[in-house]
């Protein structure tokens, strides 16, 4: 049978966050959704308020809290460049001293901790699929870098308080996820593309369209999760995400089609640090959790375009 945990999201409110409240609440877990609702929205939690073994407190993790927990995911930060780079201190305040708080936390009640890092640690990669043992290609001092190196640091914190203070840590890179309660306004690819297809716009590419991307379904990504959290002795970091690859240009005419929009593709210039190519190599994923994702692009974006439908309409 399964154990009940007390079990604490940060940045629950939001797009992944929300998605991991319903499905630990769905499993009877006790569920604190911590969330400062910069990103977050309330209605993406609405279905969840009021059931017995949830709970939401608005807070911001740059300033330390005290709960009694068994677990803690730690997915509180911006996650696309229009929402990180808007405030860029103040993201890297989230990713550092966010960290630092959720892990004196976990280490003062013991508590197991995973922490959402990102496959932007990886930068602009010169490897290609993106292992786990590469280092990355990051400009330190780039419009991106308040992410990317905060999420670095995160990743050092967090092995740092294992090291030296046995903290239970498990560390996971995500790679681009979509699906339902994504942000419209997020500036993401999936994201917009949709959005701008079922309002009839042309369809915004930025370059040539031949820059890659692999997109994972949030459920499949979820699962991964849960499975990384409740892995006994690995650490990680592991990477989660889909192994197959699209060109933006793909992504866009599947969405034109499936939306059956009129919508035209134009293309701009490519933003500052923009990475070439973008796929996670997960065989470790595969050997250490026997995880890897089940639906198919074509499949998700059916229902991440009935969600922005009926969200649009």
């Amino acid at each position: 049978m399964l154990q009940k945990k007390k079990i604490l999201i940060t940045g629950g409110a939001g797009f992944i966050g929300s998605h991991l409240c319903e499905r630990l609440v769905e499993e009877g877990h006790e569920v604190i959704c911590l969330d400062n609702f910069f990103t977050g929205f309330k209605q993406n939690i609405a279905h969840l308020i009021g059931r017995p073994n949830f709970e939401w407190i608005r807070h911001d993790i740059t300033e330390p809290i005290k709960l009694e927990v068994d677990q803690i995911y730690n997915l509180a930060c911006p996650a696309s460049p229009i929402h990180y780079q808007h405030n860029a201190i103040k993201t890297i305040k989230t990713n550092v001293l966010g960290s630092i708080n959720v892990l004196g936390l976990a280490k003062r009640v013991k508590a197991r901790i995973l922490q959402a890092s990102t496959s932007e640690v990886y930068g602009d990669p010169h490897q290609h699929p993106q292992t786990e043992e590469y280092w990355g290609h990051v400009n330190p001092i780039g419009i991106r870098s308040c992410y990317d190196e905060g999420k670095r640091v995160a990743e050092t914190l967090f092995f740092d308080y294992h090291r030296m203070n046995k903290v239970d840590i498990r560390v996971i890179r995500i790679f681009n996820t979509y699906g339902p309660r994504m942000h419209p306004d997020d500036g993401r690819v999936v994201s917009n593309f949709i959005v701008q297809a079922l309002q009839g716009k042309d369809i915004t590419v930025y370059g040539d369209g031949s820059q890659t991307r692999s997109f994972c379904y949030v459920d499949d990504l979820v699962e991964g999760m849960m499975r990384m959290m409740n892995q006994d002795g690995f650490l990680g970091p592991v990477n989660l995400g889909n192994p197959h690859e699209f060109t933006i240009k793909e992504l866009a005419e599947i969405v034109i089609r499936k939306t059956k929009s009129k919508s035209k593709i134009q293309y701009l210039p490519l933003p500052s640090d923009d990475p070439r190519q973008r796929r996670p190599d997960i065989s470790r994923a595969r050997a250490q959790l026997q995880w890897e994702p089940k639906i198919a692009l074509e499949q998700g974006l059916d229902k991440t375009i009935s969600y922005f439908a009926a969200a649009l309409s």
